[in-house]
């Protein structure tokens, strides 16, 4: 189902999802300061690229929390609003669920990148 989904997902929204993650790493990476960041950005455009059989395992500590909260100032509100509407829009019919909940799972990864880590299932 993984492989299907996948490919599934990459025609029906995946390569919108994950572009938009490309597009905000570039943004970041135009700075020296920001580099750290957009590498964090591109290393989740995989994940929502081709979400299925992928999970996201969250952790971290202080230096998360501080990043996270940049990052929520600075780009992920977009990401995180993006990934939300498709997501309900994905919800609105029975077959849509599953790509509704993978948009989810990406919307969440955008509000909280730093201490997340990508594992395959």
């Amino acid at each position: 189902m993984g492989c299907l989904g996948n490919i599934l997902w990459f025609i029906f929204g995946g390569l919108i999802s994950g572009l938009s993650w490309c597009a905000i790493g570039v943004l970041w990476c135009i700075t020296i300061v920001g580099i750290p960041i957009g590498k964090q950005c591109f290393k989740f455009a995989s994940l929502a690229f081709m979400p299925f059989g992928k999970d996201v395992v969250y952790g971290g500590g202080g230096v998360s929390l501080i990043m996270n909260i940049l990052w929520l100032l600075l780009g992920g509100i977009v990401l995180a609003i993006e990934s939300a509407v498709f997501g309900v829009v994905c919800c609105i019919t029975i077959i849509g669920i599953p790509f509704g909940m993978q948009y989810f799972k990406i919307a969440k990864l955008a509000l909280m990148p730093f201490g997340a880590q990508i594992v395959y299932i």
